[in-house]
């Protein structure tokens, strides 16, 4: 009965009937129990290349076989019959399927439980806690991805450069901050049975102008990293600049707070102002927030 199920919401949608979106509402709910009707729907939106699904706009060969839009740019013949791609064919019955249809977030064999629309799948995975953790390191050259749990055996084995103080008021000191060039300075602190990664980054906005900003990361997930505040602090000649914030997860990562101006943000004159010898220490607190 699956299969008749399916190819009847087929030829209702390509009929323009109105049946499949409430027959889809009937399948299944954002989170819900996925029924073996819903799956079987589901199934052939299948990249055969992938095996991701195939979203609208929904493309086919000459024969009337679906690849994903990332697999067809990469492919000159159709995985399946080896016939030719081009020109390229819309399959508008498949598209009405497509919108009266939930599908599973990408990370569900990670554990998230998520039906989406398809129009929301690719911004819920962009931020879904179940996908996997990137190597928190600023820069672009460390390509590791894995758990949560692998994150800091990876940086202990692979970043064994960064050092770790304990406690729960640290003192970070940035060496030779007048290094020409865009720079990264790193370190881990490790408290409250958490480990937290300090980054000051060196970026040069425009020829001449540089900027310093300055974050916490928490090794952990952002809802974990809601129970806790940070607060970073530049002290010296009789002046003191501070900024208090929540750390962001390791999942959102460095870049995201830069572009939302999340951090302390300084430039090179406010630099020259607290260090000592080209040497600038930021005193790093964490605590943790009531609930």
């Amino acid at each position: 009965p699956a299969p008749a199920a399916a190819a009847a919401a087929i030829a209702a949608s390509a009929a323009g009937s109105s049946a499949v979106p409430a027959a889809a509402a009937v399948l299944s709910g954002p989170g819900g129990p996925v029924s073996p009707q819903h799956h079987e729907l589901t199934s052939l939106f299948e990249c055969p290349v992938c095996f991701d699904y195939v979203l609208p706009p929904i493309l086919q060969c000459q024969a009337g076989h679906l690849v994903c839009k990332q697999c067809r740019q990469k492919l000159s013949l159709c995985p399946t019959c080896r016939g030719s791609l081009t020109p390229s064919i819309r399959n508008l019955a498949m598209e009405k399927v497509a919108s009266a249809v939930l599908f599973p977030c990408k990370y569900a064999t990670t554990g998230c439980s998520l039906t989406l629309h398809h129009t929301e799948k690719p911004e819920h995975e962009d931020i879904c806690e179940y996908r996997p953790y990137s190597c928190p390191c600023p820069g672009a050259s460390c390509k590791w991805q894995g758990s949560l749990e692998a994150v800091m055996s990876h940086l202990m084995h692979a970043h064994k450069s960064i050092t770790t103080l304990q406690g729960e008021d640290i003192v970070f000191l940035a060496t030779d901050i007048n290094l020409p060039g865009a720079v990264d300075w790193v370190m881990m602190q490790s408290c409250f049975s958490h480990h937290f990664m300090l980054v000051l980054e060196k970026q040069e906005k425009y020829e001449g102008h540089q900027q310093f900003f300055a974050i916490v990361l928490l090794i952990g997930t952002r809802k974990q990293a809601e129970n806790f505040a940070y607060r970073l602090e530049l002290n010296g000649n009789r002046r003191r600049l501070t900024w208090e914030a929540t750390p962001r997860s390791i999942h959102d990562g460095v870049n995201a707070a830069i572009v939302n101006s999340d951090c302390l943000v300084f430039d090179t004159a406010i630099a020259h102002l607290f260090a000592d010898n080209g040497n600038l220490g930021i005193n790093v607190t964490i605590s943790t927030c009531c609930p």
